[in-house]
């Protein structure tokens, strides 16, 4: 991926002086798991237009932060329902990263309060080519929305769970029920891999 370097500088260019989010030291984050440790891509849009919820990790939340994006809270529900275990008690998903998870947006930046409002500045090249390259690398792509099944063509078809998107808009058209979480790690433990845990070990007890 060096040839997207000078693309990478261009970009941080154009971001000069501009309110943007997540913060300058967040953008990369996604980019902060080692490739060779990567077992599953989930693919965001772009970062949440709020400076509570940007954290440079898709779907993502501060761990301080209680107040969940309704996507974040769909996610959260179809947890539930397929692993039949308690919501989280925050929505810092830095637990699924640490463990292989790339939860990596498309767009990488938004400009505070205007979601998709960076999706002409290059970085799908650029995350597209980081799709491309966790395929050949036997990746699980998850894939919600019809955003994210633009990658669709860079993974294996035996690797590829898709669906409907999350957001409250799209939930009940097939994301509810899709049950990507079992799916996952079934492929995983198939294919002889340690699967994720879903669940961080401060989930709020049963209601």
């Amino acid at each position: 991926m060096q040839d997207l370097l000078p693309l990478l500088d261009e970009i941080e260019e154009q971001l000069l002086g501009s309110n943007f989010l997540p913060s300058h030291e967040s953008v990369m984050k996604a980019f902060s798991l080692d490739l060779q440790e990567c077992k599953v891509l989930i693919v965001g849009q772009d970062p949440y237009p709020s400076v509570e919820h940007a954290m440079g990790l898709s779907f993502s939340i501060p761990s301080q932060i209680r107040k969940f994006p309704p996507t974040l809270r769909n996610i959260f529900k179809e947890l539930q329902s397929d692993l039949q275990i308690s919501q989280p008690k925050d929505g810092d998903l830095t637990s699924w990263h640490e463990q292989g998870v790339f939860l990596l947006n498309r767009t990488l930046t938004c400009e505070a309060g205007a979601s998709n409002s960076h999706t002409n500045l290059g970085w799908s090249q650029i995350t597209d080519r980081c799709a491309q390259v966790l395929g050949e690398r036997g990746v699980i792509g998850i894939l919600w929305g019809k955003n994210a099944m633009e990658l669709d063509k860079f993974f294996a078809h035996d690797k590829v769970i898709a669906s409907a998107h999350p957001s409250p808009l799209s939930a009940y058209r097939g994301f509810f029920g899709s049950k990507p979480f079992s799916r996952v790690n079934m492929s995983l433990e198939r294919d002889g891999k340690a699967g994720i845990n879903w669940v961080k070990k401060n989930s709020a007890p049963h209601d």
